[in-house]
């Protein structure tokens, strides 16, 4: 089993989960700024390349897990064409931002938001063809209760598809990721968001979370088959895909 309470926001004491609300609150205005500048735009890439693992398969419901300000819901809905899309965060201020940014896309009638404890989802048993996450999952109290979840509200034969940012593991990407890391992204992301803990902590969650073949055998552990992950630009980002 796997548990992250150590790895907390602002190194205070209490339940990650509501740190981790209280963090994301704080920095929802500058959020998207420090998203794509810390990462020089290639979240975005990282997106398109995990909706193209989806689009073979055509799924209609999507939930997207600790969807933050939505860009994982928003290029879901564009690229997938799907009925509905739901994000689920437990930041109101992260899904204001996100409910501004669908109402510019005119997506307001296929994607919407719920405020949801992740480790214990409102939404029915296998009400979804496909689960997505974005950066996100890191940052559960419990990481298996949370794929349980996952796993519990994925329709049979539906399909998993998470990015999570990770440890480069090859020489010399992993000592330059560890030196941007631990300098220029916390001050960085202090400049812009006035919250230095809040990029402090995204480099600790970064480090302690499993990686590659650890992550896969949680993933199995969870339920799910034909688990998969293939690191993207130097391991920077890892793209993990599963089934039910």
């Amino acid at each position: 089993m796997y548990r992250q309470e150590k790895v907390k926001p602002y190194g205070e004491n209490g339940e990650k989960g509501q740190l981790v609300e209280r963090m994301f609150d704080n920095i929802a205005p500058a959020y998207d700024t420090l998203n794509h500048r810390l990462s020089w735009n290639i979240d975005k890439w990282w997106r398109h390349r995990a909706i193209a693992h989806l689009q073979p398969h055509h799924p209609q419901s999507i939930l997207d897990i600790a969807t933050g300000t939505g860009d994982f819901a928003i290029l879901a809905a564009e690229k997938l064409k799907p009925q509905r899309v739901v994000g689920a965060d437990i930041s109101e201020g992260m899904m204001a931002v996100g409910r501004e940014k669908v109402h510019k896309h005119q997506l307001d009638k296929v994607i919407s938001f719920a405020k949801e404890d992740c480790l214990n989802l409102s939404f029915g048993d296998a009400a979804f063809d496909a689960v997505i996450a974005a950066f996100g999952i890191r940052n559960f109290q419990d990481l298996d209760k949370g794929l349980s979840e996952m796993y519990r509200v994925l329709k049979k034969g539906g399909h998993l598809c998470v990015l999570e940012l990770t440890t480069p593991v090859s020489f010399p990407m992993r000592q330059l990721f560890k030196v941007y890391s631990h300098t220029i992204l916390p001050l960085y992301g202090k400049m812009i968001s006035h919250d230095k803990g809040a990029y402090d902590y995204l480099t600790a969650s970064i480090e302690a979370f499993p990686q590659g073949e650890k992550m896969m055998d949680i993933l199995s552990k969870a339920g799910f088959a034909e688990t998969c992950f293939k690191r993207l630009t130097f391991g920077i980002c890892t793209l993990y895909t599963a089934t039910k």
